[in-house]
């Protein structure tokens, strides 16, 4: 028995069918030749190839079909909705100039298909804004500029003299405003180039408008009650995940199991729900969070992954879900009564801290809540100028933020130097060192800032000074940082190592000449801790490019932003009980 295509691989298929109709659509309104070649008898059968408008309907057709092709795709249910409006319009334009059946008939065939199919297109949106009219403009702008030039340069031999690109530029621009530029073309093809550049123009501009005032469906923000419902389930089992913490961000969303006894925080970036860590609370009931987690994802079409997941979660994430989990790296994790400075392992760590003490550096470990209003705005101001990029890094062990009155559990190491020449605007902080809370004895670090003429060596003394100070603070382990594809670059470097192994490496190694991957391993194993792997929850391994490249954006690696007067004001953080007192201290 002869099977048809899986319900769910329909909307692929449609948006196939829509990529190559528009892409024939705009080979056949672009390049007249096309209209002759071997590919004659399909293209002339598709909407907008031939008549008085055929480059106009052609090129507008075939781009927009383009644009709806991803949402189709992703099952959204206003692509779906765009495209049923568009067949038989595109439909009624063939008829009307070309009376032409098959033209008819192959957008109404496409129609019934998507009409038959429709419980597929469900998808919600997509957390939105109205900056991406401006994104849209500009890169709809530049593509019918492109295929605005193509249109000119596609009839040489009915084109009066011999413009230069220059000219040809000058048309188009005045092309796509309705307004006639200076070329000029034998019969009638000055009257096709023109209503195919006011058509380019036009798709731009509704686009752009549509775009532009449409609602706008911010992204998911943790609200205060959802912060005090996971600060109550990490007091209880805060201690299971170092990266539990990391839940607390305040530009995640998050869902809840049905008991509300657990929790899963996340962010969608580039059309992946990306979730980090652990869920929060029960792990019996980190089920219902996890079906809850991927009900969302179904709903608007988005790619689930989960990002460093310990290998408990790794387990019952592929459980529950069905998905596939790769180790992506591993946590290094200090045990705080098996560290010491003694031996010959750490003999580089022992003589880097003494120089730096000999320097007349002094380290100082507190809790937020010890620091005074006035040297916690000091810390904060320093980390923030410090940081060296215009965007706080990380998303899965960074906390993004230092000081809050929420976060008085927070361990904080700092560095102090009196200079010879006077304090600097930070007085003599000279190196800071974030931990966020494990469970009531253990920390986990978030950050780690210093200034730039500060004597090297400033994270090691730091680190130190935390190992040193956690016992007279209940700490029994400490976090350090996570290092990606750490038992590759161990297993590599070893004697034996395999030819595959040691290419992997040697990538590894070369990629590291931009992301720390080799050095973040090599700084963590200074201080001789236990790794704890971590995992990569994915739902197909072609996912894997997309989630990696999601990854990066939410990590802050790769940065997709407009210009900064254009850019969106981000909301202004919670106020905290300290603030009044600090803008005091900053005014003085």
């Amino acid at each position: 028995m002869v099977r048809g295509p899986r319900p769910e691989a329909v909307p692929a298929l449609i948006a196939r069918a829509c990529i190559l109709v528009g892409l024939l659509d705009i080979a056949a309104g672009v390049f007249p030749r096309f209209r002759h070649s071997r590919m004659h008898t399909l293209a002339e059968v598709l909407p907008g190839t031939l008549g008085p408008f055929a480059a106009a309907l052609a090129l507008s057709s075939g781009v927009l079909l383009l644009l709806l092709a991803h949402g189709l795709r992703r099952r959204k249910r206003r692509a779906w909705r765009a495209a049923v409006v568009l067949l038989p319009f595109g439909a009624c334009a063939q008829f009307a100039y070309r009376h032409s059946f098959a033209g008819v008939v192959i957008p109404l065939l496409l129609l019934w298909l998507l009409t038959r199919h429709r419980d597929q297109f469900a998808a919600l949106p997509d957390p939105r804004s109205r900056w991406r009219a401006l994104a849209n403009f500009v890169l709809m702008g530049a593509g019918s500029i492109l295929l605005g030039l193509a249109v000119v340069s596609a009839h040489p031999r009915r084109l009066v003299g011999d413009p230069s690109l220059a000219d040809r530029l000058e048309h188009v621009l005045y092309g796509l405003f309705g307004i006639d530029g200076p070329l000029d073309y034998a019969g009638r093809t000055s009257h096709t180039v023109a209503v195919s550049l006011g058509a380019l123009g036009m798709v731009t501009a509704l686009t752009t408008m549509y775009l532009a005032f449409r609602p706008e469906h911010p992204a998911a923000r943790l609200t205060e009650d959802d912060e005090t419902k996971l600060r109550a389930l990490l007091d209880k089992h805060g201690a299971r995940d170092s990266l539990g913490h990391f839940a607390l961000r305040r530009d995640k969303g998050v869902v809840f199991s049905p008991s509300g006894k657990a929790a899963v925080c996340y962010r969608v970036v580039s059309g992946v729900m990306l979730a980090s860590g652990d869920p929060v609370g029960d792990v019996e009931a980190w089920p219902g969070a996890i079906e809850r987690f991927m009900d969302e994802a179904r709903a608007h079409s988005w790619t689930p992954a989960v990002m460093g997941c310990s290998e408990t979660g790794g387990e019952v994430w592929t459980r529950e879900t069905g998905l596939d989990a790769l180790e992506l790296g591993d946590e290094a994790v200090v045990d705080v009564a098996d560290f010491s400075l003694t031996g010959r392992a750490m003999r580089n760590v022992r003589q880097m801290v003494k120089r730096i003490e000999r320097n007349g550096y002094e380290t100082r470990v507190r809790r937020i809540r010890d620091l005074a209003p006035a040297e916690l705005d000091r810390v904060r101001r320093a980390a923030e100028d410090w940081r060296g990029t215009d965007t706080e890094r990380g998303f899965s062990m960074a906390l993004g933020r230092i000081g809050d009155e929420t976060d008085g559990s927070c361990l904080i190491a700092t560095a102090h130097k009196s200079d010879a020449h006077g304090s600097g605007p930070y007085g003599d902080l000279k190196a800071v060192l974030h931990f966020v809370p494990w469970g009531t004895d253990g920390v986990s670090l978030d950050l780690m800032r210093r200034d730039r003429t500060a004597d090297p060596g400033m994270n090691e003394l730091l680190i130190v000074a935390a190992l040193q100070a956690a016992p007279k603070l209940g700490i029994t382990h400490v976090s350090l940082n996570f290092a990606m594809f750490r038992s590759a670059l161990a297993r590599g470097e070893k004697i034996g190592a395999g030819p595959v192994l040691r290419a992997w490496r040697g990538l590894l190694v070369f990629l590291s000449r931009w992301f720390q991957i080799e050095s973040l391993y090599k700084f963590n194993a200074k201080f001789r801790p236990r790794w704890d792997p971590r995992f990569v929850v994915y739902r197909s391994p072609k996912d894997l490019p997309r989630i990696g490249w999601a990854a990066m954006q939410a990590e802050g690696f790769v940065h997709l932003r407009l210009p900064r007067p254009l850019r969106r004001r981000t909301p202004e953080p919670r106020p905290c009980a300290h603030d009044h007192q600090e803008r005091e201290v900053r005014a003085a």
